[in-house]
């Protein structure tokens, strides 16, 4: 069996301080690449980071606003400066309220960063690759909501990523850059940020988690995040999964376009 090695390769990952981000992030530098990750929080990254330096890769860390159009550009074109392979757009968030009630300045920012912010991402990822002449790779996370209709301004966002993924397939077919996009079913990190509170709440006491430790932004520890995945599994997915889907994706050969991976637990949760 081999084992993939990424070694003088640049991985740009953004939304990289917790969960799908962060597990992307260390997979890649673990398998040797130079990974550049953004956020919003420095420490967890730091923290990764150590573990990338550990596994023999290196990683640099960035925090930013990843909604500042021309910090994300500047970051980018720091990150490439010498060749870049692979772009994860990742950074997003959101929940599946609907329309009537929602807050117009929370879809406002899903729309900034799902969907702007991952546009400039890939167009600045495109400049840096061809500058380079390199083979490339672009991945932006979507979600299984865009697989629905009825998936409120999350899921409008995210069938817009899809929309920009088809758009940037074509105008790169005579390039050497593929474009794909992962679409996620529920795994513990989107579990836990884009299911109703009181259903996590319900979920995670059904498998003997009595204190669910939300913070002000509705983020949990790691650790807790990790034990519920684990007590709800095979419902629940392990963020690892979609890290070797990235791993696969980035492997192919160049003249082969992987367009979409739809990733899901075993078992399924309402998303």
């Amino acid at each position: 069996m081999t084992t993939t090695d990424l070694t003088g390769r640049t991985a740009i990952v953004t939304g990289a301080s917790s969960g799908i981000g962060q597990a992307i992030a260390e997979h890649l530098g673990g398998l040797g690449a130079t990974v550049w990750m953004c956020g919003r929080t420095a420490e967890p990254m730091e923290r990764s980071a150590a573990t990338i330096a550990d596994a023999g890769g290196r990683a640099e860390v960035r925090t930013f606003d990843i909604a500042d159009v021309g910090a994300l550009q500047a970051f980018v074109a720091e990150a490439g400066a010498d060749g870049l392979h692979v772009m994860v757009n990742n950074a997003g968030y959101g929940d599946m309220d609907g329309i009537v009630d929602g807050d117009p300045e929370h879809w406002r920012g899903m729309l900034e960063v799902n969907v702007l912010a991952l546009a400039v991402g890939a167009q600045a990822a495109v400049a840096a690759m061809r500058a380079s002449g390199s083979e490339g790779h672009i991945i932006n996370i979507s979600s299984i909501a865009a697989l629905r209709r009825d998936s409120g301004m999350y899921g409008a966002t995210k069938h817009a990523v899809n929309t920009i993924n088809a758009t940037l397939r074509t105008e790169l077919e005579d390039d050497p850059i593929r474009v794909t996009s992962i679409m996620p079913g529920v795994f513990a990190t989107n579990f836990v940020r884009n299911m109703d509170r009181a259903l996590v709440e319900g979920l995670a006491a059904s498998v003997g988690v009595t204190e669910v430790p939300f913070d002000s932004e509705g983020r949990l520890p790691r650790e807790v995040i990790a034990d519920i995945q684990q007590r709800l599994s095979p419902r629940v997915g392990d963020v690892a999964a979609i890290a070797r889907a990235v791993e696969h994706v980035i492997t192919q050969p160049i003249e082969v376009n992987i367009e979409e991976i739809v990733i899901r637990p075993q078992k399924s949760l309402p998303l």
